[in-house]
C-alpha cells in the first residue's frame, strides 16, 4: 500500500501525490513527492504541524536528489512497481 497526501494549490483545487520518501537533514524534516499523473518529484520541508514549504535553495535541492538517487539504487525504482 502506498502513502498518500492530498495538497490543495493557490485556486483550492487538491492533488493526489505518492510519498516516496521522507528523511532528516541538518534539522529539517523533508519529504519528497511524486503528483499522481506526474513524473516529477518534489521537495518540500515540514514543520511539527504539518504544514509543506517548497525546497527553493540550490544546495537543499542538490541534497535531496543525493538522497532521491541512493533511495532509488537501493530500491531499483522509485514507484515500487518492477
Amino acid at each position: 500500500m502506498e502513502d498518500t497526501i492530498y495538497l490543495t494549490d493557490e485556486e483550492g483545487n487538491e492533488h493526489r501525490a505518492q510519498i516516496i520518501l521522507t528523511f532528516e537533514y541538518e534539522d529539517r524534516n523533508y519529504v519528497l513527492l511524486r503528483e499522481e499523473g506526474d513524473e516529477s518529484v518534489y521537495a518540500f520541508t515540514y514543520d511539527d504541524e504539518g504544514n509543506m514549504y517548497a525546497v527553493e535553495t540550490e544546495e537543499e535541492l542538490e541534497y535531496c536528489e543525493e538522497v532521491l538517487d541512493a533511495f532509488v539504487g537501493e530500491a531499483g525504482e522509485v514507484d515500487g512497481e518492477a
